[in-house]
């Protein structure tokens, strides 16, 4: 398909546009759980599992891509996914508007619509990007996945200040206003000129096809850790700071979750203007974020822990679209499943990691020993979950630092093989 250099424009900033508002099934329900959990007495092991179902449905949709890609319309499932998240967030506010006694179950079966959509975004909006020509590729993905931290903060300030002054009764309000965003989204897709991609998987078959599925499977597992490290914090920082470290929700939504958000995106930002050597990048990021989780964990003071949890934003902003970056530059041509391969494998510790957190809080909280332990810290029980939970992600980050050491000797004897040389 032939576009002239007004609509590759027009077209990367659509891409970017629906990235934005797509942003809102990530980062709205965590601002909620505290909600939910007053009104609707919902557990965290329960609000855990609405994260689980999120990136668990979004898991799926990705290995769906990974093996049936051809079989789809790629440009109208691109059109019609924001419609999708729309329709998701309707649900997710109206049934338990309209049905209190089914909250929970609207909440399910919302997260899952929305979920669909979300899987939908990350399979397909960066190999949009990809597929357009570019003098700087790494600038155009850096700058994509840093437009989702700002996203992240336009809506966690809106439904700060929202919930603060109007009311959390009303949520439900909020988060159709949110759905709205998404059907424009749809349509200036559907007035932009997308480009062909890459459907073809059979550029894997050559001599080197064993070390590039070795190669696209350390870059999974890659992203899997990072993803476990950036979605605990991002989905529990809000409750952490309220019932662990006793700031107002308020305030521990702007000082928190804002400040994370705003660190991540800045960061990105940085990375596409000055960014190279993305496999130090990776692992210094991966180990800043396990001595931040150290720190959340032992730290004995809130001001500490709130530090920790906030500079996350920095240590955890490349991990992600880091490992994009670093697959497309040691794979060569990477189809649409090969992305796909990528979002599951994040998907998977997005959804596995904050789903062990909740568990975990849940359970700590109720043993003797955390009231024992807890009262000669002058610590209560939940606090001492929570400690518990952040020591427990701090493997994920030491685990992919370690791998990323085996990934760059590995990627370094095999380039000629997983070019095809």
């Amino acid at each position: 398909m032939t576009m002239d250099k007004q609509n590759y424009k027009r077209t990367k900033l659509t891409c970017y546009y629906t990235n934005i508002v797509m942003t809102s099934v990530f980062c709205l329900p965590p601002l909620l759980f505290a909600t939910f959990k007053e009104i609707y007495g919902i557990s965290y092991t329960l609000l855990g599992t609405l994260v689980l179902i999120n990136f668990c449905t979004q898991l799926g949709i990705d290995l769906i891509f990974s093996f049936f890609s051809k079989y789809f319309n790629i440009h109208k499932t691109i059109r019609l996914m924001p419609l999708v998240t729309a329709a998701g967030l309707c649900v997710y506010a109206l049934i338990p508007m309209l049905f209190a006694q089914y909250a929970y179950i609207g909440l399910v079966v919302g997260t899952f619509i929305f979920s669909i959509a979300a899987g939908l975004s990350e399979v397909l909006v960066s190999p949009t990007i990809a597929a357009l020509p570019s003098d700087t590729p790494e600038k155009d993905m850096s700058v994509l996945h840093s437009l989702y931290g700002y996203g992240f903060v336009g809506i966690v300030l809106i439904s700060t200040l929202f919930l603060q002054f109007v009311g959390n009764e009303y949520w439900m309000y909020l988060t159709l206003f949110w759905a709205a965003l998404p059907v424009t989204a749809s349509i200036l897709l559907k007035l932009t000129v997308l480009p062909d991609m890459n459907m073809d998987q059979n550029e894997t078959k050559s001599a080197g096809s064993k070390h590039r599925t070795k190669g696209l499977l350390l870059c999974m597992a890659c992203i899997f850790l990072g993803a476990c490290a950036e979605n605990t914090m991002s989905n529990w920082i809000s409750v952490f700071m309220e019932n662990a470290l006793y700031i107002p929700k308020v305030w521990g939504d702007i000082l928190g979750m804002s400040l994370f958000a705003i660190l991540l995106a800045l960061t990105r930002t940085a990375y596409a203007k000055y960014g190279k050597n993305i496999f130090n990048v990776l692992i210094i990021s991966m180990s800043g974020a396990a001595i931040c989780y150290l720190m959340a964990a032992f730290s004995p003071n809130a001001v500490l822990s709130l530090s920790a949890c906030v500079a996350l934003g920095i240590c955890t902003s490349m991990l992600w679209p880091g490992t994009l970056i670093l697959m497309e530059e040691k794979i060569p041509a990477a189809s649409v499943a090969a992305y796909a391969l990528m979002a599951a494998g994040g998907d998977l510790g997005a959804s596995v990691a904050p789903q062990t957190f909740g568990i975990i809080v849940d359970n700590i909280s109720l043993t003797e020993w955390a009231k024992t332990f807890g009262a000669a810290l002058s610590l209560t029980p939940e606090q001492v979950g929570f400690k518990a939970g952040m020591l427990m992600v701090s493997i994920f980050p030491v685990l992919g630092a370690l791998l990323l050491i085996y990934m760059k000797k590995f990627f370094k004897t095999s380039a000629g093989e997983i070019k095809g040389k």
